[in-house]
């Protein structure tokens, strides 16, 4: 951990860097990577060097907080709460996700039904803003609008230099459940059922989360929190996690695992998109090093494939068409999940999907209801389901981005969303209509009256 006065020392000489911009070039920042699946234009200017934002500030193991810069891994920031027995309240699955980048592009994992999303679980946040100054943004106070708006900006209301969340007690163990359905409709009472009482058949669900196979085969796996000793399953070597799911008993197949390496299950194998490389291949997975098995590495392939057209080139080889990157995560509520599940898989061929059942968190305050994150406006009280899916389909000649408009207007249709990270296709009215247009221009134009960032809907649909 650095302490407070270096990380001062840093913010200091970012301010310096942002002062040091020009004021007609546009001010990004100077990342060499990034967990978005959208290409951008090129930045020729000169960006924010965020290196030093990179550190765990300090950990209250009384008060079950941590402070953290905003370029923070959560790889490095699990790896510090948990030598104090605790985690955050959420940790999404793939480990260079950033503490900021999870709060100011969102992020889930399978605590997200009893604590939402990660952003629910800041208590503070410094942001460098679009001004050039640094602004302590929290629930109460001047910057309490900033606070709300901030999820779902993706650096475009401002920088997290900091941020304060809360932390709660951690296992050392996670015992698994994975639950069998042949039907999508017995799987949607089940979510309902562990959201309503926190268990199932009896037994606590703390960890909650699930993948679909097929229309016939799909799973929940509930995860419970114990200090039982006894053997714990390796999915970091040769075996593969969501293989390990599948099984055709009526009863749950069990499994343990540490809570570290349940915090990364998905890690090692980025879920299932480790095929597409090859690396589920027996013969030549026991020759992968280990320490590129891993999504950061994997994310280094992509870059490669984006920048030569690596898969498109062998695609044309064989007589075929280019193919259509679909990678995306939406949410719908769990009440529409099953309309959606069944149309994706008779309208798309990708398999598995991934489920995720979330629920705004409820701090107990008497205004909840009214304290809504205004750019991805979720409804408090109302079960949603997160639906990932991250693969490509022949591309439609003549009709770019073919499928992700259909899942656009089929998710719109069901009073859902969906995350920023990956393409998007609307258009200006239905952008501003589903992602809070007219108080996201407020806030832009309190904390960035000169408009030294990029808007929202030019950064993630005009991919500027």
């Amino acid at each position: 951990m650095t302490g407070f006065a270096e990380h001062r020392r840093v913010v200091e000489d970012l301010i310096e860097q942002f002062r040091a911009i020009p004021a007609d070039s546009p001010v990004r920042l100077a990342k060499k990577t990034s967990n978005l699946f959208r290409a951008r234009a090129a930045n020729r200017g000169p960006g924010l060097r965020v290196d030093g934002l990179d550190a765990v500030i300090a950990v209250d193991p009384d008060a079950r907080t941590a402070d953290v810069g905003g370029m923070c891994t959560y790889e490095h920031l699990v790896a510090t709460t948990l030598r104090f027995g605790l985690l955050p309240l959420v940790v999404p699955q793939l480990k260079t996700i950033t503490l900021g980048g999870a709060v100011t592009g969102l992020g889930i994992e399978s605590t997200s039904f009893r604590n939402g999303l990660p952003h629910e679980s800041v208590l503070e946040v410094d942001v460098l803003t679009g001004s050039g100054e640094v602004v302590t943004a929290g629930p109460d106070g001047p910057h309490a609008d900033l606070f709300r708006g901030f999820p779902n900006s993706y650096g475009t209301l401002g920088y997290s230099t900091r941020l304060k969340i809360a932390l709660e007690p951690a296992p050392p163990f996670v015992a698994l459940r994975h639950v069998r359905f042949h039907a999508l409709g017995p799987l949607i009472d089940a979510i309902d059922e562990i959201g309503a009482s926190g268990s199932y058949l009896g037994e606590t669900v703390d960890y909650l989360d699930g993948v679909v196979f097929t229309a016939d085969e799909s799973y929940l796996t509930l995860g419970r929190k114990t200090d039982e000793p006894g053997p714990v399953s390796d999915y970091t070597g040769q075996r593969i996690y969501y293989r390990s799911i599948r099984h055709d008993s009526t009863a749950p197949k069990r499994d343990r695992l540490t809570i570290a390496d349940y915090i990364w299950r998905w890690d090692t194998d980025w879920f299932w998109c480790s095929r597409a490389f090859g690396a589920q291949n027996p013969r030549i997975r026991r020759l992968w090093p280990k320490r590129y098995r891993r999504s950061s590495f994997y994310w280094k392939l992509i870059a490669l494939d984006q920048r030569f057209s690596i898969a498109d080139r062998l695609e044309a080889r064989k007589g075929n068409p280019p193919r259509e990157r679909v990678v995306q995560d939406i949410e719908v509520p769990l009440d529409r999940t099953e309309e959606f599940v069944s149309w994706f898989l008779d309208a798309l061929p990708i398999e598995p999907i991934w489920l995720c059942p979330l629920r705004l968190r409820e701090s107990g305050r008497p205004d909840d209801a009214d304290r809504r994150w205004p750019l991805y406006p979720l409804e408090p009280k109302r079960t949603y389901v997160n639906v990932g899916f991250w693969s490509s389909v022949p591309m439609t000649p003549g009709d770019p981005g073919h499928a992700n408009r259909l899942i656009e207007k089929r998710v719109s249709a069901l009073d859902g969303h969906k995350s920023l990270y990956s393409e998007a296709y609307y258009g200006p009215e239905e952008f501003d209509s589903l992602y809070g247009g007219a108080h996201y221009r407020r806030l832009r134009d309190i904390y960035d009256p000169d408009h030294r960032l990029l808007d929202l809907y030019s950064k993630v649909v005009q991919r500027r």
